[in-house]
């Protein structure tokens, strides 16, 4: 039997995600920096991006690098840092001004952006602006008693919106691939945060587990907190090494074609 004793402390997990504080990063508020922009996470959503707009072509390496950015911007910069200052899930120190002002300077970075693009693309583009700055102030400060801060929300909102974005980005419409591209999006979005949740439960939950796996053969392996997160993170990391190979396979297909 395995036992949960939830608190607010951590358990003896490492930080409060496999990616928290490397050790390469040798300065704490480095590591603090690295963690808040969540670079796994951030890379697999920023695949997304590189799929939808390099799914057909031709593709505008323009138009492609001022896409990428503004998701940078807004979902790996200025979502992300209001996350933190919304609750600190990640129990970093930054200082509160840092996190409003990365916050306010990423989304408005991407706004500016995606109005260079309603000159380069469509006065359509606007629509995705006013969308995804909806999505990431709603979702991420919980807004309207915490309805869109749901999975379904997330799915949409982090995996199918990159890809439809993206795609428009480059051609000013959509199209047939483009809305499968983006159900495909949702879905490894939606089994990232599956595979996330119950993780992060642990690191930032959980003060202790206790309990014992007894095998058919009689071995007995104690069951501890890196051996329940050892199959979430292991896979969480190939979901996230999985979009950026395909994301660089499709760039190289657009760039390279022969």
């Amino acid at each position: 039997m395995t036992t949960f004793r939830p608190s607010s402390k951590r358990s003896g997990a490492d930080g409060p995600a496999f990616y928290a504080r490397p050790k390469f990063l040798t300065h704490p508020r480095t590591q603090e920096w690295w963690t808040l922009l969540h670079p796994p996470y951030t890379a697999m959503h920023l695949s997304f991006v590189v799929i939808g707009a390099c799914l057909v072509g031709p593709v505008n390496a323009v138009r492609l690098m001022l896409t990428v950015l503004a998701f940078f911007l807004a979902v790996g910069v200025g979502a992300h840092a209001l996350d933190e200052l919304h609750g600190r899930p990640l129990s970093t120190s930054i200082p509160a001004w840092q996190l409003r002002s990365a916050a306010w300077l990423g989304l408005g970075g991407a706004v500016v952006l995606g109005v260079v693009g309603l000159f380069l693309v469509s006065a359509y583009l606007a629509f995705f602006i006013v969308v995804g700055v909806a999505i990431a102030l709603s979702y991420n400060l919980e807004l309207f008693h915490s309805r869109w801060h749901s999975d379904v929300v997330f799915a949409l909102g982090w995996g199918a919106f990159p890809v439809l974005t993206a795609y428009f980005a480059q051609h000013g419409t959509l199209g047939v691939s483009a809305l499968g591209a983006a159900a495909f999006a949702a879905l490894i979005s939606q089994t990232q945060r599956q595979l996330s949740t119950p993780a992060r439960t642990i690191r930032r939950r959980t003060s202790s587990i206790e309990g014992q796996h007894v095998m058919l053969d009689g071995t007995v392996e104690p069951i501890t907190d890196q051996s329940m997160l050892r199959p979430f993170e292991r896979a969480l990391t190939s979901l996230c090494w999985a979009t950026v190979v395909l994301a660089v396979a499709l760039t190289y297909l657009r760039f390279h074609p022969h």
